[in-house]
């Protein structure tokens, strides 16, 4: 096996960054409705008049975090090519009737039980219309639960299963997958294809369907912005970004982002993909008790912190209420 190639494969998903279009609902739903932790309360930095809000497990373990820009003036997305569609998240074997009974106490809009892939899947939207899914898979080891969740440990979300991406012609999206990414297919269902790691497993799957005859998506409230992928260390990164490069796409150059670094790059179709390292991780600025607790701004944004908080309209966490 050629282990400098074999380095350079992805780990999974790293995060997946929406857009909402209001802070207070968006927290609402997230923390009061879904129990996950708000792990970190910052800003967008490349437009810091903005929230960035990342939830997560208890203590924002990369494969858990699913993260918000707020852009409320944003006209509503629309679904499509080109576009990265639904964002499934994993709960725990046999979860999924209790689940739906809060959501429905909740009127949250709620599908019904069914199956994908052999997995039971319950799907529903936010309530900025974003498709979601919880699906029940067996349990990650590097999963925090997070004893101040409204929802049970034994229901929590254990962070994401898979992603859904349409695309007009999916070839060269499945060569990346396969060549750089070192996916390999697990199976078809439903008109999607299913490519991942070997063995498959939560965070570590996308599910692709082609639709030539589909119009493309459009960015806006409720849509993905992009999904980021784990390369774990800064040199699994750099190697990454090398050999999207040598497959003749344009990667950015490593952006720092405080808690982790980036690399962007659109994949063949048009969705936004990002190359993110596994650390340093959300705890180098707040202690595992104050996660989310009060805005972080990342350092070089510190001399302007009294603008931005007049700027950014304040929100409160949902108070504890019984737990069913």
């Amino acid at each position: 096996m050629d282990m400098s190639r074999e380095s350079q494969h992805v780990r999974g998903i790293h995060h997946v960054t929406a857009v909402a279009a209001d802070a207070q609902r968006n927290v609402d739903f997230y923390v009061g409705v879904l129990g996950m932790r708000l792990v970190k309360r910052t800003v967008n930095q490349d437009a810091p008049e903005t929230y960035h809000l990342f939830y997560a497990d208890a203590v924002g373990n990369p494969g858990t975090d699913l993260t918000f820009f707020i852009w409320p003036n944003l006209a509503k997305g629309r679904p499509g090519n080109g576009q990265s569609v639904e964002v499934a998240l994993a709960v725990p074997p046999g979860s999924l009737e209790r689940w739906r009974e809060r959501l429905v106490e909740r009127r949250v809009a709620v599908g019904e039980i069914e199956e994908r892939f052999g997995e039971r899947v319950l799907t529903l939207t936010d309530p900025d219309g974003m498709a979601l899914a919880l699906v029940e898979a067996a349990p990650k080891s590097d999963v925090a639960t997070w004893e101040g969740s409204l929802i049970p440990q034994e229901d929590q979300i254990r962070g994401f299963h898979s992603v859904r991406l349409l695309e007009a012609h999916a070839g060269p999206t499945v060569s990346l997958l396969r060549e750089v990414f070192g996916f390999v297919e697990l199976g078809s269902d439903g008109g999607f294809t299913r490519y991942g790691l070997p063995g498959g497993g939560a965070s570590r799957v996308l599910d692709l369907r082609e639709l030539p005859a589909g119009r493309g998506g459009a960015l806006g409230t409720g849509s993905i912005h992009h999904v980021a992928w784990n390369l774990g260390e800064p040199q699994e990164q750099l190697a990454f970004q090398a050999r999207l490069a040598s497959y003749g796409l344009n990667p950015t150059q490593v952006i720092d982002r405080f808690w982790f670094k980036s690399v962007y790059f659109r994949e063949p179709g048009g969705a936004l993909f990002e190359a993110a390292t596994a650390g340093p991780g959300f705890l180098v600025d707040e202690s595992s008790g104050e996660l989310g607790s009060r805005l972080i701004l990342p350092p070089r944004f510190e001399p302007y912190r009294s603008e931005i908080e007049a700027i950014l309209p304040p929100f409160k966490l949902p108070q504890a209420v019984t737990r069913r």
